[in-house]
């Protein structure tokens, strides 16, 4: 009797995949820090790319801004803007704001990115 000179990779294989399924699960549970209950549309109308680059600026119940995970003030918030439109290439604002918000706390902040000639604009919703 010989002894086996091989490695049986099948079970690190094994253990590969249910890794990667777990990564693939819990990925865009961590995209929404900020809990907010986003406005409903019928469907999702465009696919979103994976290559393209976000400044996420969320809204909350309260009012509250916040740039990315940090509450920020609105003259921070134009001061943030500023340096985001001085750069070459500014990404994609992505906006959020809860569905509860009033409409004209939501108008503010689009101001406030198109008075920085910021045009490239995402809004946030919730598909039905």
């Amino acid at each position: 009797m010989t002894a086996v000179s091989e490695i049986n990779v099948t079970p690190l294989i094994d253990l590969a995949f249910a890794l990667l399924i777990i990564f693939m699960i819990t990925t865009p549970l961590l995209e929404q820090t900020i809990p907010l209950e986003l406005p409903l549309e019928s469907q999702s109308s465009q696919a979103s790319s994976q290559d393209v680059e976000f400044q996420v600026i969320s809204i909350d119940r309260a009012g509250q801004v916040f740039w990315g995970e940090d509450p920020v003030t609105l003259p921070k918030l134009n001061d943030l803007l500023n340096g985001l439109a001085a750069s070459g290439n500014p990404p994609v604002i992505k906006l959020r704001a809860d569905r509860t918000l009033r409409y004209q706390k939501v108008v503010e902040v689009l101001d406030m990115i198109k008075g920085n000639k910021l045009t490239r604009i995402n809004l946030d919703t919730q598909a039905k």
